[in-house]
């Protein structure tokens, strides 16, 4: 396990309209995404309230939530380090994800044309606002987009919990889908499978909607396949 901690580069001031322990937790979660923060490295509590001019107390309550959704690993004596990636939790988190997705998708379809186009509007706006940021280059906005638009599918079924549990789940793949941005016309790809699921949702068919999720969901797959090989330090055995 790695001991150097993580350095922590300047940012924002804290604002006093939002919980400091949200801001923290974002900040870190970000960074540990953006693969800034790597897999293995050791996070000072005492360094993160330096840098941001607080307590240790909200520091520790973010670290808290982070643990909980699978970003760091905390050991009593010993410090946090950011969590390892784990083949065994990305193959399941991708076949939970993957499972409660399509059945996101199958219902939606099945519901009256007013609703499916209002569905399929409002994806569309995050697509556009997606193609933007692919042609900016700005992975973090267009992964939190990513985001945003599956988030958007499971909120439309108003089975709130199911977006909690997609959003629980996905944090073992982050990580690898920021890896994945790296590769050669990833942005592409995942830019015409949100379409095809657009379209498919306002085609009303609940077959095409699932197989066009489906495609969409295991493209990271591919991805699992190449990034052991190019960065092992980063995985654990488990």
């Amino acid at each position: 396990m790695a001991q150097h901690s993580v350095l922590i580069k300047p940012i924002k001031e804290i604002s006093f309209y939002r919980s400091t322990a949200n801001q923290i937790y974002e900040f870190v979660r970000d960074s540990i995404v953006s693969m800034e923060f790597e897999p293995g490295q050791l996070i000072s509590e005492t360094g993160l309230a330096q840098q941001f001019g607080v307590s240790r107390t909200p520091v520790r309550g973010a670290l808290v939530r982070l643990s909980s959704a699978g970003f760091v690993e905390i050991f009593p004596q010993r410090g946090t380090y950011v969590t390892k990636l784990s083949m065994t939790k990305i193959y399941e988190a991708q076949f939970i994800r993957e499972a409660l997705e399509v059945a996101v998708i199958r219902k939606l379809t099945l519901c009256d044309d007013e609703f499916r186009h209002k569905v399929a509007d409002e994806c569309s706006h995050i697509l556009d606002a997606q193609r933007i940021a692919a042609a900016q280059d700005n992975f973090m906005l267009f992964q939190k987009l990513d985001d945003k638009f599956h988030q958007t599918l499971a909120i439309f079924t108003h089975h709130l919990h199911t977006a909690e549990l997609i959003e629980s789940e996905k944090s073992h793949l982050d990580r690898v889908r920021r890896l994945s941005l790296h590769q050669q016309g990833q942005y592409h790809r995942i830019l015409n499978q949100h379409s095809a699921i657009i379209k498919a949702i306002r085609s009303g068919s609940p077959d095409k909607a699932a197989t066009a999720m489906s495609m969409h969901l295991q493209d990271v797959l591919s991805i699992l396949e190449l990034i052991p090989t190019q960065h092992p330090e980063y995985f654990s055995r488990a």
